[in-house]
């Protein structure tokens, strides 16, 4: 299975993420995005299950112009992406850690369990490893930002939180956290797949610019949810992540604007036009 490839649910909050600027509310032709998906290897039924989906999670508002379908961002995925854009964008760029520890633990029940599966995919994003049973560790203060998750998810009675620094070897406890060795194979697969775009990126048609700009994005925001940035005196970093760090932020701005383009054209639709172009089946 390709580690990169994306579910079209998630392909879609990259897509949004990526091209819907300024966080202004501005609501795209849902037809549009139907098309896009297709051209990036989803059938229509798949990407219009998963615009629904989206819609039914809260991320998208859906608005009706006639017979054309708009979708918007609602404030919670405005909340998260913005979220998404300070990790993601400060990601292989922090200096030294400053060497505390946050350590949760949590016994959420069953009848909290759509919670407890928003818990563990925020804490995965802000860095954390599990050390099973519960039991979650990051290399960084992050108590403030998990008080604040808890209490949105209204869990803060079912968990507990620690901050201090190691008081002895903690390389085996690292290892169980976090897959180190899968980790260095991902940053060199995410380097080989997308270098040879970066040699010419300005020979790229607008759709080829936005086809590979999207899947640059997506696979680049599985990073910090993979990599808890260890500090280097503990655990080398992965030999090819500054590699990786430097040609994510060199071929997103290299290939911005012709992607820009083509997403714009594809959901910027006049009333008169009725049905949205045909796309191929995946």
């Amino acid at each position: 299975m390709d580690p990169f490839e994306p579910a079209p649910q998630e392909l879609v909050v990259t897509l949004l993420g990526g091209y819907v600027r300024p966080r202004d509310r501005r609501t795209v032709w849902s037809g549009g995005l139907v098309a896009l998906l297709g051209e990036l290897g989803f059938s229509a039924g798949a990407a219009r299950i998963a615009l629904g989906r989206l819609v039914r999670r809260g991320l998208l508002d859906r608005h009706r112009d006639g017979r054309l379908v708009h979708l918007g961002l609602t404030p919670r995925a405005v909340a998260l992406l913005e979220d998404g854009d300070r990790r993601i964008f400060s990601f292989g760029r922090a200096g030294p850690a400053p060497g505390e520890w946050t350590m949760l633990w949590h016994g959420i029940p069953e009848g909290h369990r759509h919670a407890r599966e928003r818990l563990v995919r925020r804490l995965r994003f802000l860095g954390f490893g599990t050390l099973g049973d519960g039991t979650w560790i990051a290399p960084r203060d992050r108590v403030a930002e998990v008080t604040a998750l808890l209490d949105e998810l209204g869990v803060r009675e079912h968990a507990g939180l620690l901050r201090g620094r190691p008081v002895a070897d903690v390389g085996s406890v690292v290892a169980r956290a976090w897959d180190l060795a899968g980790l260095a194979r991902r940053y060199a697969e995410f380097v080989d797949r997308f270098a040879g775009s970066a040699v010419a990126p300005d020979r790229l048609s607008d759709a080829r610019a936005f086809e590979v700009r999207t899947r640059l994005v997506h696979a680049f925001r599985q990073f910090p949810v993979l990599d808890p940035e260890l500090p280097a005196d503990l655990v080398s970093p992965p030999p090819r992540r500054a590699e990786a760090v430097a040609l994510f932020s060199d071929l997103y701005g290299a290939l911005a604007e012709p992607a820009q383009r083509h997403f714009d054209r594809a959901v910027s639709i006049s009333t008169s036009q009725r049905r949205p172009p045909a796309v191929p089946a995946r």
